[in-house]
């Protein structure tokens, strides 16, 4: 539900700020209907849970069995390496902290601290790591996994489904050209919008076109 809201959020930047630049009235017409649109979703969306976990659950392990979302990475020329933050973490055996390894993937076990289990999965890593050379490391309040990297170079980010969004929404949105970004959201409205939706655009579309070829307007929205 955050991941929605958050996505709804940068909808609505964005068509703020190409309101800002939308001259033809149509146009704006068209944004501001969405901008509306948007302000409603987002309104009606439930308030993020003021958690540092997103669930819980039963486990056959006893107790409660929390999935972690809150951590930090870093990383140097060999290793990826990702803080997770546990309070009293250090005075669980060692057996009670585990992590399995595989080249695009690891999961990390916490049993039993403070009556609770944690876990955490990354699926999909970014690049292949070291399964013999990955390791984690238990630190006060912490544990340190650590993801030895096959070959020694910088990563951008942790997964390859973060580097997709990333390329898609700099494709979609990051241009120096104002009329470029018009056309890619009205593109994405009028994918997902209902029948109104693009009856609306397609009038624009066609009274832009027709004033563009009157030579009323230089830029093609």
């Amino acid at each position: 539900m955050a991941a929605a809201r958050e996505e709804l959020q940068k909808d609505l930047e964005e068509v703020k700020e190409l309101l800002t630049k939308a001259t033809r009235k149509r146009l704006r017409d068209v944004l501001m209907t969405e901008k509306q649109k948007l302000e409603l979703e987002i309104k009606n969306q439930p308030p993020p849970k003021p958690k540092d976990v997103a669930e819980e659950e039963k486990s056959s392990l006893g107790g409660y069995t929390v999935k972690i979302n809150n951590y930090g990475w870093d990383q140097s020329d060999k290793f990826i390496k990702i803080y997770i933050s546990l309070n009293g973490v250090q005075k669980l055996p060692a057996e009670n902290v585990q992590v399995n390894f595989t080249e695009r993937s690891f999961d990390l076990l916490v049993k039993n601290l403070n009556g609770k289990n944690y876990t955490m999965t990354f699926n999909n890593l970014l690049k292949p790591i070291s399964v013999e050379g990955s390791s984690r490391k238990i630190k006060t309040d912490t544990v340190l996994v650590m993801c030895r990297k096959k070959r020694e170079e910088k990563w951008e980010c942790l997964t390859q489904v973060e580097k997709e969004s990333k390329e898609k929404e700099k494709a979609a949105y990051d241009t120096s050209d104002p009329s470029e970004g018009l056309m890619n959201l009205l593109k994405k409205m009028y994918a997902e919008g209902d029948d109104e939706m693009k009856r609306t655009i397609n009038k624009a579309w066609v009274e832009s076109r027709e004033k563009q070829s009157k030579g009323d307007i230089p830029m093609d929205i």
